[in-house]
C-alpha cells in the first residue's frame, strides 16, 4: 500500500471516531490504527526472520522467481517470494542477486525501493 493512502485512511479514521462518537470514537480509532502498525510490524519481522535463516542470495528456483516477478514490486514482496535475502551487487544502480543451486541466477534492479528491472541468466549446456 502506498504510504500515502496508509496516512490518510489513519487520519480518516481518526476523523469519522471523533466526529460519529466523540472520545471513545477517537480512542477506538487510534487502538485501530496502532492494531494495524503492529500486523504490519510482525510481518515484517516474520519476514525478515524467515530470510536471516536462509543463505544470503540462494532460492531453490532462479526460473520460477523470474516468472513471478512484477515492475513495482517492494523488496519485502521480493524477499517474501524467494525467502532470502539478495546478495547486493552494486549501489548504483541498486541491484541484488539470487542464485540457483543449477548456477541460474536473477538479478533485480530497485529504484525507489520499487522493482524496475530484472534479468534471468542461466549457464550454458556443455554439448557432447
Amino acid at each position: 500500500m502506498n504510504p500515502w493512502t496508509g496516512w490518510a485512511l489513519a487520519i480518516a479514521a481518526l476523523g469519522v471516531g471523533w466526529f460519529g462518537y466523540g472520545w471513545q470514537g477517537l480512542v477506538f480509532s487510534i487502538t485501530l490504527v496502532v492494531f494495524w502498525l503492529l500486523l504490519q510490524f510482525n510481518k515484517a519481522v516474520r519476514v525478515m526472520r524467515n530470510a536471516g535463516s536462509a543463505p544470503i542470495g540462494h532460492i531453490d528456483s532462479a526460473v520460477m522467481l523470474n516468472a513471478k516477478l512484477k515492475p513495482g514490486m517492494a523488496m519485502m514482496e521480493i524477499v517474501m517470494l524467494t525467502r532470502s535475502l539478495g546478495q547486493k551487487v552494486s549501489d548504483a544502480p541498486e541491484q541484488y542477486r539470487w542464485t540457483d543451486t543449477g548456477g541460474s541466477r536473477v538479478t533485480v534492479e530497485m529504484r525507489g525501493g520499487k522493482l524496475v528491472e530484472w534479468t534471468l541468466w542461466r549457464p550454458q549446456a556443455e554439448t557432447a
